[in-house]
């Protein structure tokens, strides 16, 4: 009985915050998906200075995301067999929250630390294709985390 109560209270709070009933206008207004700032960052890094890129990403990358509210996913990744190919997709609430980021104190150490490593960078600016899938990405999350709502 007391799983079922809290299954319910869960279940409630997601209504609260993002009712399933909703029209898609009206999810995107209160995540406003269609003000979120989407890229895939390209990147190619010297063999030579793969493990500190890396180490220096994975804390600018943890610190973004905890530490600013406008920066939704910063997610890292290398080309598997290949290191030097790093990808990252990066989602910003708008391009305010992406223009704050560029700021911050861990981004600018990232990237003054990792310049001389870069052999190139490619910006890829991303649309999503189903913004109510998005949604539901989020929504998992939430459910899974007990986040009430989306503060930014």
């Amino acid at each position: 009985m007391k799983y079922i109560k809290i299954g319910i209270i869960i279940i409630l709070s997601g209504h609260l915050s993002v009712s399933c009933g909703e029209s898609t206008a009206e999810k995107n207004s209160a995540f406003q998906t269609d003000a979120m700032m989407v890229r895939i960052a390209e990147i190619e890094i010297d063999s030579n200075y793969v493990d500190d890129y890396i180490d220096i990403l994975k804390v600018e990358s943890e610190a973004s995301v905890r530490l600013e509210p406008g920066v939704i996913c910063i997610f890292p990744m290398y080309q598997k067999g290949n290191p030097t190919q790093i990808r990252l997709l990066e989602i910003y609430a708008n391009k305010e929250a992406y223009e704050a980021h560029l700021k911050t104190p861990h981004f600018k150490h990232y990237k003054e630390s990792t310049l001389h490593m870069i052999k190139s960078l490619d910006l890829v600016d991303m649309e999503s294709i189903d913004p109510d899938t998005m949604l539901e990405i989020f929504r998992k999350n939430w459910h899974q985390n007990g986040i009430k709502k989306w503060e930014y």
